[in-house]
């Protein structure tokens, strides 16, 4: 009995010590993986599509070219940006910017048949080199399908750029569903033709568009002046003895060779974008052509590096449409901000028009009332100075000679007040000062000077003749008031201010409608 009891206590003690440690085990395991747990970027799996904000090393990797891969696809995607900026340019003038988006659909099945055939030779179907050169035939064959069906049927382009994208891009879609159901072969990653694969570019790859890119750069920039020509004036180029035919051809060479290397990168969807989006963005810079290839080239390659790398810090994120999202913005500031073509800009010109009008309006108002109302004012010692105050103009008559309303013409009277043209009394009269006055004989002989020249070489009624003037008297330059006088035969140190060719209609006092023929001065 003893026996049994130290047996069960043995045991008891025996089944103590075992728990104890598993107990201890466990909270070692549990230490353990507290102290290793993954970060949430490092617990993600393969089908986990969440984006994360990158931590500050990763910010340093990325925007530092650190990582080997990191630089290959910067490099390449940049020259790619570069080469379909500068040639983007060229087609976009030419007016076949849809040329290069027929161009990349069309090479899906040259891709799809190039895997098939060197695939049932027991070959390597995803050969680099086998499938740009299939893409190359079958782009090179929708191209001369859209020549083709331009020159030898009554279709424009345009129909024949939707034939063509819609039909090739179909076949290209049916043969890679032929590919996916072949027993030999891996058709995997054939896909990535359509919407791009960056992220798998290697440095084969970037050698193969640094090569490419530059040849399109040789190539545009030894014949830039007959490319310039070709897209601005066809028939101009023909009759200078150019060869039309051969520069087209050499245009559309350069375009499919930009295309073919950029299929991998950004797809041949998305390739479209990289040859208009910059092009049409450097448009908004500049009127010059070389100015707007390089600037073009700029923002090709200042958009794929940006994309690449944003691509890299957010790898859930496809580089190929970051590329051209970049690209886009690009695009939106441009248009905004651009210092040719930009809205801000050409908002502002017309601002500065428009307040140039309303100030020569006024000008002119105020010399042709006191031409009615007062002329002895302008033969008087006074007039050397300013007019006098008892012969200022009174507001509401000078609301009567111009469609403007009281607050704007308010505000051109406090402008030209500032810039001391005119002044203005507690009353509100308004009166011209003596650079005022100097300026509006100015503004009125050069108005009456278009007049006369409407009248004498264009057939113009006198009767219509000041609204005709009126729209365009605003942007004479000095040179063309010096041909006027030429034409004319009147020297402005001999003759003065011109005679009216048309009445002056204007209010007076006593809001009775004067009408006057004002009477050549100077003699």
């Amino acid at each position: 009995m003893t026996e049994v009891r130290t047996a069960a206590r043995s045991l008891l003690l025996l089944f103590c010590a075992i728990g104890a440690m598993q107990c201890a085990a466990q909270l070692a395991l549990g230490a353990d993986t507290a102290s290793s747990v993954p970060s949430p970027t490092e617990q993600r799996t393969l089908t986990d599509r969440t984006v994360t904000w990158p931590t500050a090393r990763q910010w340093q990797r990325a925007l530092l070219l650190e990582d080997y891969n990191t630089r290959v696809v910067a490099l390449g995607t940049t020259l790619l940006g570069v080469a379909a900026g500068r040639v983007g340019s060229f087609t976009l003038l030419r007016g076949r910017t849809l040329m290069g988006d027929a161009l990349s659909h069309a090479t899906l099945p040259g891709i799809g048949l190039a895997f098939m055939l060197v695939t049932l030779v027991s070959g390597n179907g995803k050969s680099m080199t086998v499938l740009l050169f299939g893409a190359a035939a079958s782009g090179l064959l929708g191209v001369g399908c859209i020549l083709g069906i331009r020159n030898l049927t009554r279709l424009k382009e345009d129909a024949a750029l939707g034939i063509v994208l819609s039909v090739f891009f179909g076949a290209g879609v049916a043969v890679l569903g032929v590919v996916q159901q072949m027993q030999t072969g891996h058709s995997a990653g054939l896909e990535s033709f359509i919407y791009g694969k960056t992220a798998s570019l290697i440095a084969r790859d970037a050698e193969l568009i640094a090569a490419a890119g530059l040849l399109c750069l040789a190539v545009t920039g030894l014949l830039f002046k007959e490319l310039k020509l070709l897209c601005f004036d066809e028939g101009y180029a023909a009759s200078r003895g150019l060869p039309v035919v051969v520069l087209d051809t050499l245009l559309m060479a350069v375009v499919v060779v930009v295309t073919i290397v950029g299929l991998q990168a950004v797809g041949l969807i998305l390739m479209i974008a990289l040859l208009v989006i910059p092009a049409a963005a450097a448009r908004f810079w500049t009127y010059e052509l070389r100015w707007m290839t390089m600037i073009a080239a700029g923002i090709g390659g200042v958009s794929s590096l940006v994309g690449s790398v944003a691509s890299s810090i957010f790898p859930r994120l496809p580089s190929g449409a970051v590329i051209v999202l970049v690209a886009t913005v690009l695009f939106g500031l441009s248009l905004l901000f651009g210092p040719t073509r930009g809205a801000v800009v050409r908002w502002s010109r017309r601002v500065r028009l428009n307040r140039k009008i309303d100030r020569q309006h006024l000008l002119r108002s105020l010399f042709e009332y006191h031409e009615v109302h007062s002329p002895e004012v302008f033969h008087s010692k006074e007039a050397a100075r300013s007019i006098p105050w008892d012969r200022a103009v009174p507001l509401e008559r000078l609301l009567t000679m111009r469609s403007w309303s009281l607050e704007r013409l308010g505000r051109q009277i406090a402008r030209a007040a500032r810039e001391g043209l005119v002044q203005q009394s507690d009353k509100g009269a308004v009166r011209l000062t003596a650079t005022g006055l100097a300026e509006a004989n100015r503004l009125v002989r050069q108005h009456r000077l278009w007049e006369l020249y409407l009248i004498n070489y264009a057939d113009i009624a006198p009767s219509k003749v000041d609204r005709d003037a009126d729209t365009i008297e605003h942007v004479l330059e000095p040179a063309m008031i010096a041909e006027l006088e030429t034409l004319l035969a009147r020297d402005d140190a001999k003759r003065g201010l011109p005679q009216s060719p048309h009445e002056i209609v204007v209010s007076s006092q006593d809001d009775a409608t004067v009408q006057h023929s004002t009477p050549e001065q100077g003699g």
